[in-house]
Order: C-alpha cells, then structure tokens, then sequence
C-alpha cells in the first residue's frame, strides 16, 4: 500500500474522534451563554457543562488512539478500541515524567518538558495506528486449546499491552527529539503569525480533494505541535488563567474559515446557479441552495466545493487563495471566533461568549465582503472562460453534469430508499466482489476497491453523488454529501446479508442484457456509428501499433484527421476520458462500447495538443463535439496521427459486418455499422 493511500486511511480515521468536538462545543458554549462573566464559578450548571465540555477536549489524545484504532480496523471491532485504549494507558503512565526520572534515574525536575506533554493527539495517532496493524494482523490467530479463550479478538488488547512497552521505551529516545521538531514547525507558522495562519488556511482547502487536510489540521488546532488552537480556545477563561490562551490570537486558524464557509461559498452557488443554462436553473437551484444551507449553517461545504473542484479546477484554486486571505484578514485584525465541529452559524453562536471571542461579529461584515467578492470572481472566471460548472453542460432539462434527478429521491431517508441507494452504489463501483472496505467522513464514501478501473462514473453522478476521485487503483471517493454515513452503512449491511446478487443485477442492468441485442432481427443494424472527425480512412491492420492492428483492442476502423474538432460517433454516455484527453469512451444504449483513440502514442505528451470539451457521465448525441485537436502541434510531436475508432465489446455480438467508404471521408458520414 502507498503512502498516499495509506495516509487517507489515517485521515478518515480521524473523524472518528474529530466528531467528537461538537458535542464539547454545545456543552462549553450553553455553559458560557448560561454563565457570561463566572465562566461557570456563579452558576453550578453552567460549571456542569463546562466541565464535561472541558473533560473531552482535555482527553483527546485517548480519544485519537481509540477512534483510529477502532477506524482503521479491517472489521470495525470493539476489540481494536479497547486496544487503542490500553496502549494509550500504558505508553501514557511508562513516560510520564515520574515514570522517566524512576526508570533513568534523573531527578524529576531534570526530566525533559516533553514527557509532560505526552498525553497529547500525536501520541494518540500513533497508538492508534500500532493497535489497528496489530489488530488486522492477529485478530483471527487461534491459540491452543488450554489457551483458546484468548484467541482471536480477546489476543489483541494483551499483545498490544507489551507491544506498548517496546514503544514507550523507543519513545523514551525518540519523543524529545520529535517534540522538538514540531515544536519548531508549530513556532516557524506561529512566527509568521497573521501571514502564517493565511498560509495555513491556502493549504487546508487544497488539500480537501484528497483527504489529507485533517492531517495539516492536527498540528494546528489541536497539542501536535503546541499550538492547540481549538481546545484552549473552547476552554476559555480556564485557558486563560492557565497562560496557554491570548485573547485576539487564540483563535486565528479558526476565525477567518467563518466568513467563507457562512458567506464566501453561498456566493460562489449564486454565481453557478446564474452562469447555468435557463433549462437546467430549477435543478442547479435546489442543488446549490441545499448545499449553502449545509455551509451557512453547519459549516459542511464539500457539497458545494466538489460541485465545482473537479469541473473548474481553476475555480478551486481561487477558492483557496480567498480562503487564506479571509484567514490572514481575521487574524490580522484580531477578529475572533471559534468552533468545535465548523465555521458554521450555529459553531458563531456558541462561541460569541467565549471570553476568548473577540469582535466576533466583525466576521459577520467581512463575510458579507467576501460573499460579493465570491459571487464577482467566480461569475466572471465562469463567463469568461467558459468554465462547465454544474447546469451549464448540455441543454437536455434532465440532464447537467451527468446527473439523473429523477433516478434518487434526495427528499426521503427511509431504510427501504436507503438499502436501494446502496445497491445501486455497490453496483456503481464494480459490485460487491470489487469493494474490500466501505467508510464514510462527512459527505464522502471512502471505498477500498480491488480495481478503480471497474467504477462507473456515469452510474454514481446518476445516483446522485456530485463526483467520483480515484485516488490510485485501490481507493476510491464518492461524493454523496451529508447522508454519506447512512449509504456506507446500509452498504456494510447489505454485503454482510449476502445482498451480492442484487447490486449485481442492477449493474447488468445499466449496459442493458446483451440478449436484446442479439435477438435483433438477421440483417438489421443494431448500430450506426458516424466519423468522429473529418480525415482520411487507414484500415486497421495499417495503424503503427500492435495492439490496435492485431485487434486486441477490439474491431474497427482509423482515421488520420484533417479538422481540429472530435465528434461523438453515436448517441449514448461518456463513461470515461482519459485525464490526458487523448481518447474516450462511449457506451451506447445497447451496451456497445466505443473507443476514439486520437493518435499513437499520444498519452506520452501529457495532454498538450487536447482541450475536453466535455465531461465524464454526460449523454451525447450524434455530432455533439468532445474533444479540440491542436493539430500543428499534434503533427509535430506525436508518433503519428492515425486515430483508431473501436467496438471493444465487438466478441460480445454474433454476426458481425463492418462497411466503409473507400476514400475521404468527413463527420457524420457513415463510418461503419454492427449487425
């Protein structure tokens, strides 16, 4: 398993124990609303609340090793938790600091600093990830007989209290110099101060399409590096008095995500609901409308975010730079509020007390800056550039961005709607027997595949989910939005109730039963393809690659073009364009698969010479344009310019016949037929 890989299973990992904040964040802030200037010393039950508040934050080093423990674990087991528990005790008491001066033989007060600071979520994470290896790895050993009642699960937590032992003495070395490290890395951003926490912010929104920002979150709002942005600001006075909080900088990576999480973002699905076509309004509308509604309220913006992440990179990159300048403004200006689960309306509201909240409603106003200055930016980069955000694709009302609006009912969360939701969604990656892992964050499935090559993008998009990221081979992200946690489950379940045929009936059924097919009629076409491009005809066995004249690939003919634009050659879906634009696939309603590779070789030149024109999971019709050709410089570079169009699922069908025009041929012309 790569790192990168590797590195996501931590990240969702972590929400485990992240989704543990809002239930501190209600509690602390009802408990400085009730109690306003004792911060709980003259009222007793704003003292009970604030100090349950309080009693997460303080422990959410245990609550790291536990949840990522339990997260990372092959079978969400209790007895993975319990291992993240116990190895979190032992390393905790075996380097304390009166543990190291007894064990070394230094005098308490020559122990070094970091020992006190052991109980922290770094220390956490990495209890965590040691219990869940140890958990995957010897969950199913059986012991002998005399020994069997510990076999299994009931072995993990007793291995890992000594596989602890050996950590709590490399950490004996190891811990002062790391603490050391992070320390300064924490000082180098804090140093920076309001510059440092805008950098912050540019980088946590970047890193959201592959998952790592909690990761970068870590170091900065909770004790990773010392900095611990979040936890003593939700402790308040109490951090205060301690001298681990400053009123006007405690606070700073939080304060300025409020006015683009409440603001900034809302404006952005303004300016796409009003770039998309007049036909596809109603649609982009409510699609936008719920996901400002998440990100005003709550503070959830992935459903906004990935509605324009993948469509309009360059929108995203935008997207980053406000948020880190609305960040380093805040900061700047000691402008001050704080959250527990997101910069949310509700998160502004609770935190408005804190005495650690300072100007707070200053946010307010420079979020209404930053929500005209989203709307002007991305309506303008949109026009401009003619970017195709959600709605502005195709013209069929039924239709934007790959999506059926008709085929999921968002309105309701029955069980039975639900269960065939996550049919449909196990069928759309591959079926039951491709997925190895099923985990959810906020709004993402995060799926563990055999090959992401067997997802169907258009499928997903139909279902609902507002984009598909392949991260490698293995792992796999769909963006379903809030009710992500509900489809995850309901897919867990289904897979343990043996639902396997179910998902795989419906996956048949979206490239329809080939008996259709081959039930037409002797003689009768059951397809018509066009030529995708204007050009001069080159029959198969004559295109300068093997793969392609020995037929591997599939049946067809080639092209060597002489216009610039790149036709669909039938009605039917995009399912796939490669990221280097230089060939596509479309399937037809009948279930034939259609290849135009454009060029030999031309993968190599990383996506020069090709402009998309479309997206994956889009319906096309004869003619609609897919690709633009730079062919002076396709000409120069590539190998050569013959461009194959090919049936791939050819040996699916009897009777095969191919008819094409002997000489040059120009678009919509009769390129060849199946029967």
């Amino acid at each position: 398993m790569n790192i990168l890989s590797y590195l996501q299973r931590i990240g969702r990992a972590l929400m485990v124990p992240v989704a543990t904040l809002p239930a501190a964040a209600i509690l602390v802030g009802i408990g400085y609303w009730i109690d306003p200037t004792g911060w709980g010393s003259d009222n007793a039950l704003a003292a009970l609340l604030i100090t349950s508040g309080t009693a997460i934050l303080e422990n959410m080093g245990m609550l790291f090793a536990v949840g990522i423990a339990y997260g990372m674990s092959k079978d969400k087991d209790g007895a993975a938790a319990l291992a993240g528990l116990i190895g979190f005790i032992v390393v905790i008491k075996l380097c304390s600091p009166a543990a190291i001066a007894m064990i070394t033989g230094t005098p308490l007060e020559e122990v070094p600093m970091a020992f006190s600071k052991i109980n922290n979520q770094f220390v956490g994470i990495l209890v965590g990830v040691f219990s869940a290896e140890l958990y995957n790895r010897y969950s199913s050993v059986e012991l002998p007989q005399a020994l069997s009642f510990f076999s299994g699960r009931r072995l993990v937590p007793i291995l890992n209290s000594f596989l602890m032992i050996v950590v709590s003495f490399i950490l004996m070395f190891v811990w002062p110099v790391v603490y050391g490290w992070l320390v300064a890395f924490g000082e180098s951003i804090t140093n920076l101060g309001s510059v440092g926490a805008g950098v912050y912010a540019f980088f946590n929104r970047l890193l959201i399409p592959i998952g790592l920002h909690h990761a970068l979150n870590s170091v900065f709002w909770f004790d990773v590096a010392g900095i611990n942005d979040i936890p003593n600001f939700l402790a308040g006075q109490k951090s205060i008095e301690a001298g681990t909080a400053i009123p006007g900088i405690t606070g700073r990576y939080q304060a300025g995500f409020f006015p683009i999480m409440m603001f900034g973002l809302p404006g952005a699905a303004l300016a796409i609901y009003h770039c998309a076509r007049p036909e596809n309004k109603a649609m982009v509308g409510g699609i936008m409308m719920a996901g400002a509604f998440a990100a005003f309220f709550t503070g959830v913006t992935e459903p906004l975010e990935f509605s324009f992440m993948f469509v309009a990179p360059v929108l995203y990159v935008l997207h980053a730079i406000l948020t880190g300048i609305s960040v380093y403004i805040a900061a700047a200006m000691h402008w001050i509020a704080g959250f527990g689960f997101s910069a949310g309306f509700v998160d502004m509201l609770l935190s408005s007390r804190n005495p650690l909240a300072v100007h707070w409603y200053m946010l307010i106003l420079q979020g209404l800056i930053f929500f005209c200055l989203y709307y002007v930016v991305f309506r303008f980069t949109i026009k401009k550039f003619n970017l195709m955000t959600l709605g502005r694709e195709i013209s069929n009302t039924d239709q934007a961005d790959g999506y059926d609006v008709n085929m999921v009912k968002k309105g309701s969360n029955s069980a039975n709607n639900i269960q065939e939701e996550a049919r449909q969604y196990i069928a759309s990656v591959g079926g039951a027997n491709n997925l190895t892992s099923i985990d959810a964050c906020i709004s993402r499935l995060r799926l563990s595949v055999k090959d992401s090559g067997l997802v169907n993008n258009s499928l997903a998009k139909r279902l609902g989910a507002s984009g598909v990221i392949r991260l490698n081979k293995q792992s796999v992200q769909i963006i379903v939005g809030p009710r992500a946690e509900l489809i995850a489950n309901a897919m867990r379940d289904l897979l343990e109730k043996d639902f396997v045929a179910a998902a795989l009936e419906i996956q048949q059924s979206e490239s329809q039963p080939l008996e259709k097919v081959n039930s037409q009629q002797e003689g009768e076409p059951i397809l018509t393809l066009m030529a995708p491009i204007s050009g001069e005809l080159v029959n198969l066995e004559d295109v300068p690659d093997e793969a392609f004249s020995r037929k591997i690939v599939g049946e067809g003919i080639a092209i060597k073009p002489t216009s610039n634009t790149v036709f669909a050659p039938i009605d039917g879906t995009v399912v796939k364009i490669f990221d280097t634009n230089h060939a596509f696939c479309i399937v037809a309603d009948s279930g034939v698969e259609v290849i135009v590779h454009i060029g030999i070789d031309t993968v190599s030149l990383n996506g020069k010479g090709f402009n998309r024109l479309i997206q994956e999971g889009v319906k096309v019709k004869i003619g609609d344009a897919i690709l633009k050709l730079d062919l002076d410089y396709l000409n120069s570079n590539a190998k050569s310019l013959i461009s194959p169009v090919i049936i791939s699922n050819i040996d699916d069908y009897e009777g095969i016949r191919i008819t094409f025009k002997d000489h040059v041929i120009a678009k919509k012309e009769i390129l060849f037929q199946v029967i």
